[in-house]
């Protein structure tokens, strides 16, 4: 299964890194950390949003609604299932998803108060939600987890950990590759998608890390 770090594809440089994973890897099933920016993808890929997003879309798949450009087949988007709060079966794995980062000047409002790029973060209701989750193998989450880059990460990621208890949680945002441990779940930081892309192996959870190929992003 093809595992990516951020995408940041409205660039073209960085939508032709993206593709260009996704080729190399031969993979036919993915999963993505968020700013992916570009949902018309080659494969069936659950994802999380990140505060890198086409907010409108984004809605949309959350409401799991149609929205007025996508009506026409030609442009609608393809293989892209956001998690936002939310789990899915995915090569025998129960992925969860935890859309959004953290602000705190927002999180005690309801999802309906926030407009605009306001929508790119996750508020009490949706990190509440996600901990109600239950038998999570993978967390994918945007924002990493304090235990990951020595401190510098989020304390809700931590409080979705703790309750739901995967084996592996896998993030982005930071644009750098880490590894870590929280309690008993291992934790694992994904570079941006032009420099690596990753595999994962259902039955062991293990990832392996590949160049992406040269010449196809920033």
């Amino acid at each position: 299964m093809l595992v990516l770090g951020d995408a940041h594809a409205s660039d073209p440089e960085n939508r032709a890194a993206l593709l260009a994973a996704y080729r190399d890897s031969g993979a036919d099933r993915a999963l993505h950390v968020g700013d992916l920016e570009h949902y018309d993808l080659p494969v069936p890929t659950w994802f999380v949003a990140g505060n890198n997003e086409d907010f409108d879309a984004i809605e949309g798949m959350r409401g799991n609604e149609t929205l007025d450009r996508w009506t026409d087949e030609s442009t609608a988007p393809a293989n892209a299932t956001l998690l936002a709060s939310a789990a899915a079966e995915v090569e025998g794995l129960r992925v969860a998803g935890l859309s959004g980062n953290y602000a705190p000047t927002q999180y005690e409002k309801s999802r309906e108060e926030l407009s605009g790029a306001r929508r790119r973060h996750f508020v009490r209701e949706d990190v509440e939600r996600a901990k109600r989750l239950e038998d999570v193998d993978v967390l994918l989450a945007h924002e990493a987890p304090r235990a990951l880059l020595g401190g510098l990460g989020c304390e809700k990621i931590d409080e979705v950990i703790e309750a739901v208890g995967p084996d592996l949680c896998l993030t982005g945002h930071h644009h750098r590759h880490a590894e870590g441990t929280h309690r008993e779940t291992r934790l694992v930081g994904l570079a941006p998608v032009w420099e690596s892309y990753y595999l994962l192996d259902p039955e062991t959870l293990a990832l392996d890390r590949r160049p992406t190929p040269a010449g196809s992003g920033v």
